[in-house]
């Protein structure tokens, strides 16, 4: 089932310019699953479903980098992140991104606007932020998903 309403959710996205989670609560409803607003909450958080602006001003759930269909705009994260970062490491628990000087804020505030599953939280300095992860494992499998967003 779950699997069911997350491809469904991927398609809602794609086919209609959802803004807010409670827009995609309504189209799955409509679709004719049960499900609740925490539902919807977690199902963004496991697809890291990110908002992307549309060029008239609005937002709306995209999926991240390299799931893209054609003809979509990069997000907010996939801009900034990829324009800031240079490489990304991690030494047990922590991530650190190593970004191009004055840019660590901007990248690592980005970074913050999405959820990201197993981070505790980070800091950023000038041209270096670090992530605090929950598991040595959790924080290589995030230096594999941020590296597949520098340029």
């Amino acid at each position: 089932m779950k699997n069911q309403r997350h491809q469904k959710i991927l398609e809602l996205i794609h086919t209609y310019p959802i803004e807010r989670q409670e827009d995609l609560l309504t189209r799955l409803r409509e679709s004719g699953f049960e499900v609740t607003q925490a539902t919807v909450s977690r199902d963004i958080r496991q697809l890291r479903l990110v908002k992307a602006a549309t060029g008239d001003g609005h937002y709306r759930y995209t999926t991240p980098a390299g799931q893209q269909g054609q003809g979509e705009r990069p997000s907010r994260f996939e801009t900034i992140f990829g324009e800031s970062a240079i490489n990304i490491e991690s030494a047990g628990h922590i991530v650190m991104v190593k970004c191009h000087s004055g840019m660590a804020s901007a990248a690592c505030e980005v970074f913050d606007l999405v959820t990201w599953e197993d981070v505790v939280g980070s800091l950023a300095g000038e041209n270096t932020f670090i992530i605090l992860m929950r598991s040595e494992e959790a924080a290589n499998r995030l230096v594999v998903e941020l590296t597949k967003y520098v340029k």
